[in-house]
């Protein structure tokens, strides 16, 4: 036949395409008002358009290939699918990997390690055959860590959920190897074990058992902040931070505007009316607060809004400008406690914010 695509090993995962389609265009036509969600093993180049999120299936629990899921997030982002995730702690755990005398605390270093990471992966879920995974199985130690960055994607919803709005508006990827955003940086170029998680964060996993420091290249023309200390570095030079098992290292970037919530048990428990959003100086910045109705495709039909936050780092002024759009439920009134970040002081200011444009200047 002459209408064919071209060789089989070009084109075998086109099975995938084709496949996403038939059950997203089947989903959308039985339940028009709900959002479709497929997890697919494989992809193709513009199965993004049929609500598709692709994992690595059922992988083994090694720090090797724990390094391997990382890179292969990395290219995936670059390829421009934007929504990935693996199994956290692996699918397969093979206890002859495990010294009989080491494995269940090897293994909870190893689980541990990939939670804190899975916390920055564009969708983060666990999943897999043996041993029991819950966070109270690994002993309170590993459940108090886990809690912790568990608590902190909840509290991330805001900014996560705007860049999903960048991605769906704007085709933004979520996930982002540095090169992305340092282009002119030439050192960030091989660099595989740092991403941005969004405009904002560099996370910096910890791929190696027993490891409690690692090194952290901070991209030029740029200032940065220790997410978890408010420490602030200078851009162009590689720094040494500590990592122990509590935690890996997660920078921020000056000029950066990140919205957080309140702690949550799942999505929706709580109404967004109470939001933090932290500016980090150092350069100017802006970012977009976006919200919709979070689960039907109305959005495709204008039905949300946005929120502008710009910092003017010259004359030190933040403005919320007037909220553009709406949705049904949407707030009319909430709080914004705006945390002003610099050389490790923090400046706090609370708002009430009712829609309308609001300048507040910090001398």
């Amino acid at each position: 036949m002459d209408n064919n695509l071209g060789s089989g090993a070009r084109y075998l995962n086109a099975f995938s395409l084709m496949q996403t389609k038939g059950i997203y265009e089947g989903q959308r036509a039985t339940h028009p008002d709900k959002w479709v969600a497929i997890l697919a093993r494989s992809a193709f180049a513009g199965q993004q358009a049929y609500g598709t999120v692709m994992w690595t299936g059922d992988i083994a629990g090694t720090w090797d290939v724990f390094r391997k899921q990382v890179k292969c997030g990395l290219n995936f982002a670059l390829s421009g699918l934007p929504y990935w995730t693996t199994d956290i702690g692996s699918f397969f755990i093979n206890t002859t990997n495990w010294p009989q005398e080491t494995r269940e605390e090897g293994y909870r270093e190893l689980y541990t390690r990939w939670f804190q990471w899975g916390t920055f992966c564009p969708v983060m879920r666990t999943h897999g055959c043996g041993p029991r995974r819950e966070m109270w199985i690994m002993g309170d130690e590993s459940y108090q860590i886990q809690k912790a960055y568990n608590e902190l994607r909840y509290q991330l919803h805001p900014y996560i959920y705007s860049l999903a709005g960048m991605v769906t508006h704007q085709g933004y990827t979520v996930m982002r190897p540095l090169l992305m955003d340092f282009r002119t940086d030439t050192q960030v170029h091989p660099i595989y074990d740092q991403y941005m998680f969004g405009p904002a964060m560099m996370i910096c996993p910890v791929l190696e058992a027993g490891v409690r420091s690692r090194p952290v290249y901070l991209p030029e023309r740029s200032v940065w902040y220790d997410f978890r200390t408010n420490e602030k570095f200078s851009g162009g030079q590689t720094i040494h931070r500590e990592a122990p098992l509590t935690h890996i290292p997660i920078l921020v970037k000056g000029g950066s505007i990140l919205p957080m919530g309140e702690t949550m048990q799942y999505i929706g428990e709580k109404k967004p009316d109470q939001l933090t959003i932290t500016i980090y100086t150092g350069a100017s910045g802006h970012f977009n607060l976006y919200e919709d109705e979070g689960d039907s495709f109305n959005y495709e039909k204008g039905t949300f809004s946005n929120i502008p936050f710009i910092w003017e780092e010259e004359n030190r002024t933040l403005t919320i400008y007037a909220r553009s759009g709406s949705f049904p439920g949407m707030l009319k009134e909430r709080t914004f406690t705006i945390r002003l970040i610099e050389d490790q002081q923090v400046t706090t200011k609370t708002v009430t914010y009712t829609g309308e444009k609001i300048v507040l200047t910090y001398f």
